[in-house]
């Protein structure tokens, strides 16, 4: 029985929380409390030191890293008596794991300045080894309590700008947001004027279609593709038989059959029928596979499924003048995303529709070859700019006045990585819903360009606080 004093939740929660498995004396803890101690540096910061003796001081642990790589980008240090620098931090759990895992043959991990284990002989290495074990501010289960729901950035690890961004009223905060959306909206539009001044507004339209297809991982074999459709294109009707050239052109079309799906041999087999014909034609522009990236992307994503998105809007062929007559309708701001769908909406695709990859197994229920989220993506990064140069090139005013519009009145994209940390550490939240508009995000990540790239985790140099803390309160004239 125990006293009414005492919390009978907290009881509870002690004996049966699953992250309570791990215990003082019992075995490893899980590598992930050991990334969450070091992200809210739950340790005796003035004590820290490597296994070889050297000190160690964390003016900034650096962030959490979503796309593969060290454990945390950014970090800044300082080892010993040298001056601190820049890097990244990998966490494993035993020292080994640095071979095991093949760190030392990953360039992504050449940036590594510290690796943090638990406890162990540190490997035969240049790098610094820090063992957590014995520097933990409290004991780990306690640690594995206190941190089990701590997804947040600490407040002490924001950037300088959070504190007066903070002080800024809604309308004032949105004024920023849009001025730098503004800057990243036009760099778009000039840098699509100078491709066309050399390749035609149509077909910048298509390269920059590509490219955002292709998304963070494949914007160049996309791009490059993009720039030999005039050649890779001629003759070529039928979606199907885009979607066979567009394949061999990548690199992407499979040697060999999957033995295992039915529908997907199929397709293979007549895909080859056709490029088999066309190959020797086109083979100054084929890419080499090995230019195409799929770490980590989303099944939906996959390069053979956006390439085969792109061969239906290149076999209907009225894809630009849909564009126009779409920016040339009333409409009203709630009616913007739907409408605009429609436009690129393909329909239904015998093959995939109902396939992720040639490998995957055929899917229940068709889907959709555009999602919702992408389209977004598709209309303020390559659209609405490419329409708005033109305007202004051909001396329409009115017209480029409702592009415009239309970009602010974009309601938000889908969150991803860098807007989550940009919130986190320029926002002080990790409310995806604090930031309204598509204008308001793209004003965000052009800030986290033109200052936070340009600095670093500590904000050394940046003048972007002192900017906002001047703009809030201007002079007295």
């Amino acid at each position: 029985m125990h006293s009414r004093a005492e919390n009978f939740y907290a009881v509870w929660r002690e004996h049966c929380r699953a992250v309570n498995v791990f215990r003082d004396g019992g075995s490893v803890p899980p590598e992930k409390l050991l990334q969450t101690i070091w992200l809210h540096q739950r340790l005796l910061r003035d004590r820290l030191k490597t296994a070889d003796g050297r000190s160690v001081r964390v003016l900034h642990p650096g962030f959490v890293s979503v796309a593969g790589g060290p454990d945390f980008r950014g970090a800044v240090l300082q080892i010993g008596d040298e001056p601190p620098v820049n890097g990244d931090v990998e966490i494993d759990l035993q020292p080994n794991g640095w071979h095991a895992h093949g760190h030392d043959r990953n360039p992504s991990f050449q940036n590594v300045i510290l690796h943090i284990v638990w406890d162990g002989t540190p490997i035969s290495t240049n790098l610094a080894t820090l063992p957590l074990k014995y520097f933990l501010d409290a004991p780990p289960a306690e640690l594995a309590l206190a941190l089990e729901n701590e997804s947040s950035l600490p407040e002490k690890l924001r950037g300088q700008c959070s504190a007066p961004l903070r002080e800024l009223s809604e309308e004032r905060l949105t004024e920023l947001l849009h001025a730098a959306a503004k800057v990243r909206f036009q760099n778009k539009a000039h840098a699509m004027l100078v491709r066309a001044k050399n390749s035609g507004w149509e077909q910048t339209l298509w390269e920059n279609l590509f490219r955002a297809l292709g998304y963070k991982n494949n914007i160049w074999p996309m791009l490059c593709l993009a720039e030999t459709k005039p050649q890779w294109q001629r003759g070529a009707a039928s979606a199907f038989e885009i979607q066979a050239r567009l394949l061999g052109v990548s690199g992407l079309l499979p040697d060999d059959l999957t033995r295992a799906q039915k529908s997907s041999d199929t397709f293979l087999r007549h895909a080859w029928d056709l490029w088999w014909r066309d190959r020797d034609e086109f083979e100054t522009c084929i890419l080499p596979r090995a230019g195409w990236r799929f770490h980590g992307l989303r099944p939906a994503n996959h390069p053979q499924r956006r390439l085969a998105l792109a061969a239906h809007w290149l076999a209907a062929d009225n894809l630009v003048a849909n564009i126009e007559s779409w920016c040339a309708a009333t409409l009203p701001d709630k009616k913007l995303l739907a409408s605009f769908h429609d436009v690129f909406r393909v329909e239904r695709d015998e093959f995939w529709s109902w396939h992720w990859t040639f490998k995957s197994a055929r899917l229940a229920k068709p889907q959709p070859l555009l999602g919702g989220a992408r389209v977004t993506d598709l209309a303020v990064n390559v659209v609405l700019p490419w329409l708005w140069i033109r305007a202004q090139e051909g001396g329409n005013a009115k017209f480029q006045h409702e592009v415009e519009r239309r970009f602010f009145a974009w309601p938000a994209a889908e969150d991803n990585s860098v807007l989550k940390l940009a919130r986190q550490r320029l926002l002080g939240t990790s409310n995806a819903r604090f930031l309204k508009s598509a204008a308001q995000q793209q004003g965000l990540m052009q800030i986290v360009r033109d200052f936070c790239e340009h600095s670093n985790a500590i904000c050394a140099d940046c003048r972007f606080p002192d900017l906002v803390r001047s703009w809030q309160t201007p002079a007295l004239t």
